[in-house]
């Protein structure tokens, strides 16, 4: 992570919070972003920008893919905020980092077309509070065994207006996922179902992970909702 600060400031200003200047991988160079779909994605607990990276393969060619690195480091890689389980967890906290990431989305979203989202583990509920937060700012969200946090009340989130103009959501998991808990797992159901337009895939065996298989799902599911192309009938 690296802060931008204003430079020359006078010394009786006052002080005014940094910009973040999120670490960010791009698939392709700036020159050629432009008027392109982006593709936002948030990576994992402990984990960095380049653990997702490995799946642009496996999405449309025609979209432009950008993975952050979240705000804070923690072990072996990044957090976006402490497991929702730790004494430490806040809502607070929670909106604090999407917050950070919706202001970096601010200084480059005018050059796409559309913006949509994907994030795995905790970075799906990155991605869902990032869709809470603007509900009209995304074409599509993906979240692969992930989860959706509770609002607490939180005025960051404006779940009616999502109830009212509810997104395309994909959320693919395995029902045996040992990582994801059950009240995270019921809580991101209730939610998904009355605030957007939920796709929900079962992938028995995969785990904590994302397999293929669902790959080839999620790729159609964009090719959908962010180009209006409809998947090909298959054959047998």
């Amino acid at each position: 992570m690296t802060i931008s600060e204003t430079p020359n400031t006078p010394a009786d200003a006052q002080p005014t919070a940094p910009a973040w200047d999120p670490v960010v991988l791009w698939s392709r160079p700036e020159a050629q972003r432009q008027g392109t779909a982006l593709l936002v994605m948030f990576h994992g607990h402990l984990a960095n920008e380049e653990d997702l990276m490995g799946l642009v393969d496996h999405l449309p060619s025609n979209l432009t893919v950008a993975s952050v690195r979240a705000p804070h480091a923690q072990g072996p890689g990044f957090t976006w905020f402490p497991l929702t389980q730790d004494t430490g967890y806040s809502v607070d906290l929670v909106t604090d980092s999407v917050a950070q990431v919706a202001s970096w989305l601010d200084t480059v979203k005018a050059a796409h077309q559309s913006v949509s989202l994907l994030g795995f583990s905790m970075g799906m509920a990155v991605a869902t509070s990032l869709l809470r937060h603007r509900p009209r700012d995304f074409t599509a969200v993906v979240g692969l065994s992930g989860f959706a946090v509770p609002a607490d009340d939180s005025k960051f989130f404006d779940d009616d207006d999502a109830a009212a103009h509810p997104v395309p959501l994909f959320w693919g998991r395995d029902q045996e996922d040992p990582v994801i808990t059950g009240d995270r797992i019921e809580f991101t159901h209730r939610w998904a179902v009355a605030h957007t337009s939920l796709t929900k895939v079962l992938y028995a065996g995969i785990g904590h992970s994302i397999s293929v298989r669902e790959l080839a799902h999620v790729k159609e599911f964009l090719e959908l909702t962010v180009f209006g192309i409809e998947p090909k009938p298959s054959r047998g």
